[in-house]
């Protein structure tokens, strides 16, 4: 049996529409519901969908009253606020495209993103690093933005499924984020996740531990609630350790977190939660001893799921058909997807693979902006490739194995060596470095340096330099001396080897 699954068709696109209108249509008909909770440790500021919907659609009038045109582009600089998710809405209610960025970005960073995606706006909070550069652009402070809320609103722009509808960032392979273009079709691919990972339905209070300005949270703690007409839960900066308590005083009957959050709530034992059914973890790979220890504490289930900026998650596990004990779950359903090998032929099941998707899914990217050619080279035949390497077991169970291209996870977020690479061979003593993902100890990894210099250099200096120059999640944890860096024939760095290496000595 080869490792090809489909599970049916996607539901089909409209001729028009508008992905914010088919994020609050299900809330248009029951303004009074409560579409959102901002929790804090003795309070909730509450939203319903009617005051929800008025600020997204006002937000939308008002940037169309500033001159901006269908198209344009909006680069978010803003924290863990809530004028996060209204902004991205609003934009794209108004028929323009946000480009939402992590505020942790360093003025560099963030000026080689502005390159790549030309905004015609910057919508900033005080305190967050903006772009460099001589091309004046409008800029917007959060104080206006509040008040396009109450203004009139918008009409919803209307249109095609497959135009633009946001840019988000990835670190591509070569280094260099790249700016991932969605159509507004991706919002129907989400409808897939309902039942083939949340099992989740318009009267659950889904809480998420991430921030407002994370991709995983704006798509499974707000959008996807929204969808459904279900409550949207969202921390306002608790830690690990009070989660418990928040999910038990929010009667929280779902929580999604990175699998990083799970083993932090769970080192202090954790403990019963009546009114959850269940658990949802993505952004890395989830472990089955995070699984079990959760199990164990909770009574619930943790349900993984994989996926990846270009598509969104499209394997996962479900309350209707759970993940089996280390693989990340099945494929959704109406997706299709393969595991190949090199030539992309698919391989026979319980072999490794290339994981790819079928590239007629409503979820996936439209490209690159600005990188036809990256584009390109990520599609083969009718298949998207994903870069993960995976086994699709006998009953179509996938399992993950690791990045093709040695691409690094940190707390959620997908990072390429070549980019932290780059920016510490600046150093000037450092002659050569490689950046690797290392496990440091059971289920735990972090970004590592390994430089070779004429003598072992202070690890705080190396951890200052790397912070003006690299966002925190992407600075180095770890900094590692070495006499020299291992290659292979074609003279590129061997990070598998120094992998194997180093983890052998890690505590």
């Amino acid at each position: 049996m080869i490792s090809v699954d489909d599970r049916g068709p996607p539901p089909p696109c409209p001729r028009q529409m508008n992905l914010a209108a088919e994020v609050l249509q299900a809330g248009s008909r029951e303004p009074g519901r409560t579409a959102l909770e901002v929790l804090s440790a003795d309070r909730a500021e509450s939203w319903t969908y009617a005051r929800l919907i008025a600020a997204v659609r006002g937000t939308g009038a008002g940037l169309r009253a500033m001159g901006l045109g269908p198209g344009d582009r909006i680069l978010m600089r803003i924290g863990n606020r809530v004028e996060f998710p209204i902004l991205f809405l609003g934009a794209i209610a108004a028929g323009l495209v946000p480009v939402p960025t992590s505020a942790q970005l360093t003025v560099r960073e963030i000026t080689a993103m502005a390159r790549q995606v030309s905004p015609a706006l910057i919508v900033a909070e005080e305190g967050v690093a903006l772009p460099d550069g001589t091309t004046p652009v409008l800029l917007l402070g959060l104080d206006r933005l509040r008040s396009f809320f109450d203004g009139p609103p918008c009409d919803w722009e209307m249109g095609a499924p497959d135009r633009l509808a946001y840019l988000i960032f990835t670190s591509g392979s070569s280094g260099t984020p790249r700016a991932v273009a969605h159509a507004h079709r991706a919002i129907l691919a989400r409808r897939m996740m309902w039942q083939g990972w949340y099992g989740a339905g318009p009267t659950d209070r889904l809480l998420h531990a991430g921030a407002f300005n994370w991709t995983y949270t704006l798509g499974t703690g707000l959008m996807d609630p929204w969808a459904m007409g279900a409550t949207a839960l969202i921390p306002a900066g608790a830690a690990p350790g009070d989660l418990f308590a928040l999910l038990d005083r929010a009667k929280a009957t779902l929580f999604a977190a990175a699998p990083g959050v799970f083993r932090q709530m769970l080192r202090d034992g954790g403990r019963r939660l009546p009114r959850l059914r269940h658990a949802l973890s993505a952004g890395e790979h989830l472990s089955d001893g995070v699984r079990a220890a959760w199990r164990s504490a909770t009574g619930t289930e943790i349900h993984p799921a994989l996926g990846m900026s270009e598509v969104s998650t499209f394997v996962s596990g479900s309350p209707a058909h759970p993940a089996p004990g280390g693989s990340s779950g099945y494929v959704q359903p109406g997706r299709r997807i393969a595991v190949l090998d090199e030539g992309g032929a698919p391989v026979p099941r319980g072999t490794p693979g290339v994981l790819a998707v079928d590239r007629r899914d409503p979820g996936l990217f439209l490209g690159y902006d600005g990188a036809p050619e990256e584009t390109a080279a990520r599609f083969q035949g009718d298949w998207f490739l994903t870069g993960d390497m995976v086994e699709m077991g006998p009953d179509g169970a996938i399992t993950y194995l690791g990045r093709c291209d040695d691409m690094m996870n940190a707390g959620g977020f997908r990072v390429s060596p070549l980019e932290v690479e780059a920016a510490l061979a600046q150093h000037p003593g450092i002659a050569e470095v490689a950046a690797i993902e290392l496990a440091v100890r059971a289920d735990v990894t972090v970004i590592a340096a390994v430089y070779v210099a004429s003598a072992p250099l202070p690890e705080a200096e190396l951890a200052a330099f790397a912070e003006t120059r690299l966002a925190r999640y992407k600075q180095p944890r770890v900094y590692i001396h070495a006499d020299s860096l291992p290659r292979g024939a074609n003279n590129k760095v061997l990070r598998r080897a120094l992998r194997a290496r180093y983890a052998k000595d890690a505590p």
